[in-house]
């Protein structure tokens, strides 16, 4: 058994994607609240852009 504790205190190859899922977190949290301040600012220049499309008409 303390053999198994040792070699799971040694064991690092799991250590790189920990610290890729931490960082993958970190910025899905840095999207989030960007998104939620500019949210409205966002929607207003979506629908101001979408308000200036026209379909265009067919002619016969």
């Amino acid at each position: 058994m303390k053999k198994l504790f040792k070699w799971l205190a040694s064991e690092e190859s799991g250590q790189g994607m920990v610290e890729y899922g931490l960082i993958l977190a970190l910025v899905a949290v840095a999207v989030i609240a960007i998104l939620g301040t500019m949210g409205g600012k966002l929607k207003d220049i979506f629908q101001a852009i979408s308000n200036k499309l026209v379909v265009p008409t067919t002619t016969p």
